[in-house]
């Protein structure tokens, strides 16, 4: 018999809400395969089984909050399905009361990870327990889909070339990969690849529910939580807002010519992200002040720049993170980008990628915004916010200085700094610095 028990969704984290059991007692599950959804202070994930065999018990009910490291269900490993046990309450079950103070939050350009301001309460370890798989404890770096593929097509995964995030295979690497092999199914290798690529059958995600006039209705435990950053970012930072207005016609020309080829080559769609992404890490290596934090009276130049990516949900904001992002090429940022998003929507991120960012860009410019001005995520000290890319009429200068008036590809940009350690001076330098790369991009993409 193995335990299941309740992930530590990351080092602040000390608790989480068992929001659906995707299995019964008395079920068959496969290692990898969604077993439950949890929510917590910084994400909505789907915890997959950590073995095979019959899901014999649940302990813990669904919408009851219980701490990091408590069994919430039991697998029979042998594959022998007793009677399955009734759902009983027990004493770790005791909905946990949320602290005055959140330990974090769901990560996004208007939330903020806060200081717990107590240590976690110390849970006794049962004698036998198979904790959460994390992928960064795998040989090989990949998500439990990416071992499926790769276990259904004899694929050995030390052989696949990882994009993501500290060379994670990603499922667009697999994918890519099958399709140079030889004798691999058709099926496999497309982009669309259907029954063979798929993850188990699971449950859609939910979209948030439709408002009704005239009704009042609780906030959800990460809308509350978004609440309550938005405030804290506000009162801990302060915020400053610059503008700046640049010229993506070479960008948008070249992404035109490119994206079909693009994405028949890499199985990736090309995006804007990446570019706005790698313009802003050139300018971090240059203004490192602004890819930092402080700590009490002090400030901390991080080592690496981790990006942090917001994504909009149907039921709130996240802000998974590219690790290490200056060590990507174009391809890289491109596929970790589109990989997190994905994950995102599907609940399917780790722990790792919600947490570390360093740096924060957000798209507001996607569901047609001229600018934003986003608040600070904490501990960063800056956000980028990009605009919508729309065309207007410019004057353009030439060489012998005569004017003339040309229809440009235009975007705003708009970058939140913590005056607190950025100057409007270093911070305007910066924004110069990501305009002048983006209106002379001369980088491969490919």
């Amino acid at each position: 018999m193995a335990d299941v028990v309740m992930p530590q969704m990351g080092e602040s984290i000390f608790e989480g809400t068992i929001t659906k059991w995707l299995k019964k007692p008395g079920d068959k599950v496969q290692r990898d395969e969604p077993l439950f959804e949890i929510s917590t202070d910084k994400v909505d994930a789907e915890i997959p089984a950590p073995s095979s065999g019959v899901l014999q018990e649940i302990k813990v009910p669904e919408g009851t909050t219980v701490e990091v490291n408590t069994v919430v269900a039991s697998i029979s490993a042998d594959g022998g399905a007793a009677a399955p046990a009734p759902v009983k309450p027990t004493q770790q079950e005791v909905p946990v009361a949320a602290p005055a103070t959140p330990a974090s939050a769901p990560a996004g350009p208007k939330t903020a990870p806060m200081v717990a301001t107590a240590p976690p309460r110390t849970v006794a370890q049962p004698k036998e327990v198979i904790e959460f798989p994390q992928a960064e404890e795998d040989h090989v770096r990949s998500s439990p889909l990416v071992r499926r593929i790769a276990r259904e097509n004899n694929v050995d995964l030390s052989a696949v070339q990882g994009t993501g995030l500290g060379g994670r295979i990603t499922k667009q690497d697999i994918l890519a990969y099958l399709e140079k092999e030889p004798g691999q199914p058709a099926s496999i290798a497309g982009s669309t690849a259907p029954a063979a690529s798929a993850p188990a059958p699971r449950v859609a995600v939910p979209a948030a529910p439709a408002a009704v006039p005239g009704e009042v209705v609780a906030m959800s435990q990460m809308r509350k939580i978004i609440a309550q950053r938005m405030i804290e970012s506000r009162r801990t930072s302060a915020h400053v807002h610059n503008l700046f207005e640049v010229d993506m016609t070479r960008i948008v020309n070249l992404r035109n010519k490119l994206k079909g080829s693009f994405e028949q080559r890499y199985g990736a769609k090309l995006t804007f992200m990446p570019f706005f992404v790698r313009a802003a890490i050139i300018g971090l290596q240059q203004f490192p002040i602004i890819n930092a934090s402080v700590e009490n009276d002090s400030i901390h130049y991080h080592q690496h720049v981790n990006v942090g990516i917001a994504v909009a949900l149907d039921w709130g904001l996240i802000v998974p993170v590219l690790k290490n992002a200056e060590e990507k090429n174009f391809l890289g940022l491109q596929r970790g980008i589109t990989d997190l998003g994905e994950r995102a929507r599907g609940k399917k991120l780790v722990p790792d990628e919600v947490q570390g960012s360093t740096f924060t860009v957000t798209n507001p410019g996607t569901f047609g915004a001229v600018f934003g001005l986003p608040i600070i995520n904490q501990p960063n000290v800056a956000i980028l916010g990009v605009g919508g890319i729309a065309k207007a009429p410019v004057v353009i200068t030439d060489k012998d200085g005569t004017d003339s008036i040309a229809i440009r590809s235009l975007v705003h940009l708009t970058l939140g700094y913590d005056h607190r350690v950025i100057d409007g001076a270093v911070a305007d330098q910066f924004m110069a610095l990501v305009k002048r790369t983006l209106e002379n991009w001369s980088e491969e993409i490919g």
